[in-house]
């Protein structure tokens, strides 16, 4: 019989027990990442560890789940999003609501639940189902989102179905394949038109003086850092929702053993602006972006080279340059991965109604695609 054992911090959780079963998966999903995320005291999220054990007391499956209070028209058109601010300006409330979201707030885990090898999802399914729907009706929640999946597999798709779970479409990630043993490579793989604008740029900056480094050590920076990430945050207007910290950065640092990195870019002898990476097994994942100053310039352009230039000299199989800035990223060769949320009400009967609704409210943008490399983006990844 398996049974859920739920914890209310990840100090109470063996460590053993619960990175026995990462296996390949993201080191997001390790107990020292976990630790780093709770102790960050990032919005009003509230964590719960739900470690899942068979008749003999093996551990078999993990996952995490937190309770966030999020706008329900987070990805509503640009005309629905404007009347949402009018209306917030006499009701800030509206329309956001305390949700239980089931996967990691700050980074695209697919699947968000980790299983022993052995283990099939349907048998874990019902049971996590149970421990979420319970939390939920004590904690007074009506919503319930697991979150995220990149690729809807069956086993998940018809299993969650069951329980009356609505599959809705989220923002998409974005990854660029790296086949490339230079930065310089990479460029000349581009078409003309591609290459010539990423050039342009570049050039704009070097006559600015504009250089970066990249460092692993950046804990005695965090307060920089993390003031350099709420000057992009306030001007941000596509998708937002957790808030950082100034712990985020240093925990990061000093916890992960220099897996996190910092590029660091400066503008003759000043310090401009950062991208926050992750060094994730075969993938860089790029994070977070900050700037000292809220301009309109070319620097992201600058930016997304060095990221790119990272990830090739790290010898990663793939860059996950995330949500939003989509033209640009696609510009510079990324490809679109849809992502899928599974949502529930704690009373099914409402199951399709919420379904409904959200689709009604959220609308994310359409983008396609682009064929930059002069093979035509024919190549794919592994």
């Amino acid at each position: 019989m398996m049974r859920a054992q739920v914890f209310e911090t990840i100090h109470d959780v063996d460590p053993q027990d619960w990175d026995a079963l990462l296996n390949e998966r993201s080191i997001t999903f390790s107990h020292t990442f976990w630790k780093i995320i709770e102790e960050s005291r990032l919005n009003d999220f509230r964590y719960r560890y739900v470690l899942f054990r068979d008749e003999d007391d093996q551990p078999v499956a993990l996952a995490t789940f937190y309770v966030v209070t999020t706008d329900i028209a987070i990805f509503s058109p640009p005309w629905l999003r404007r009347w949402l601010e009018s209306v917030r300006r006499v009701f800030p409330g509206f329309l956001k609501l305390r949700m239980l979201e089931c996967g990691t707030p700050i980074i695209l885990n697919s699947p968000p639940i980790v299983l022993h090898p052995d283990i099939d999802p349907g048998e874990i399914v019902d049971r996590l189902h149970d421990v979420l729907k319970t939390y939920a009706r004590k904690n007074h929640i009506f919503l319930m989102i697991l979150r995220d999946f990149e690729k809807l597999e069956a086993n998940w798709a018809l299993k969650l179905g069951d329980l009356g779970y609505q599959w809705i479409l989220g923002l998409p990630n974005t990854y660029l394949n790296i086949f490339w043993d230079s930065v310089e490579e990479y460029r000349a793989a581009l078409k003309s038109y591609y290459r010539s604008k990423i050039n342009n740029h570049l050039r704009k900056n070097a006559e600015l003086g504009v250089r970066h480094d990249l460092i692993e050590d950046f804990s005695g920076i965090s307060e920089e850092l993390c003031r350099q990430w709420h000057v992009v945050h306030e001007r941000a207007n596509e998708f937002q929702r957790e808030v950082l910290t100034s712990d985020f950065y240093r925990e990061l640092s000093l916890r992960l053993g220099g897996r996190a990195k910092i590029i660091r870019f400066f503008r003759e002898e000043i310090f401009v602006g950062h991208a926050l990476l992750l060094h994730d097994k075969d993938t860089l994942r790029w994070l977070y972006f900050g700037r000292s100053e809220p301009v309109n310039d070319s620097l992201y352009l600058y930016v997304i080279q060095a990221v790119i230039q990272a990830g090739i000299d790290l010898k990663v199989r793939r860059i996950e340059m995330g949500l939003t800035t989509y033209p640009i990223k696609l510009d510079v060769g990324a490809r679109l991965e849809p992502i899928h949320y599974a949502i529930c009400c704690t009373y099914s009967v409402l199951n399709p109604l919420i379904g409904w609704g959200y689709g009604l409210l959220n609308k994310p943008s359409s983008v396609q695609d682009k064929a930059v490399f002069k093979n035509d983006g024919s190549k794919e990844g592994p």
